[in-house]
């Protein structure tokens, strides 16, 4: 069975802005190293199912320390409630926005906020 390395995920709510906006859709690359300042997508610690976007903010013993861009967004949920996010619950990387086309970029690993 091939495995295909790139996953897309649609950006919903609004605790990444400005960077990640609702509708933004994104190239996630599967697996790979993961450093402090990348935007990630991971499985939900505590709800099944549900996968979230957030940045990378320390290592934090057998996980990641996951944040919200926007922690004053409504709803809100990151590291702050669940603790570090172990790395087997850790999907990739986020390394592009095709959509919309206005906001098309690539994300540079490791090297802080993607482009707004």
């Amino acid at each position: 069975m091939i495995r295909i390395p790139w996953r897309a995920v649609a950006v919903a709510g609004d605790s990444m802005t400005p960077a990640l906006r609702p509708g933004d859709a994104l190239v996630v690359r599967r697996g790979g190293r993961v450093a402090v300042g990348d935007v990630v997508v991971a499985r939900h610690p505590r709800e099944s199912g549900t996968v979230v976007v957030k940045r990378v903010a320390f290592r934090d013993g057998d996980g990641w320390w996951l944040e919200s861009d926007n922690q004053e967004a409504r709803g809100r949920q990151d590291s702050w409630n669940w603790g570090a996010v172990p790395d087997e619950l850790v999907l990739g990387r986020v390394v592009a926005r095709y959509w919309p086309p206005s906001r098309v970029s690539v994300f540079a690993a490791r090297r802080g906020r993607p482009p707004s």
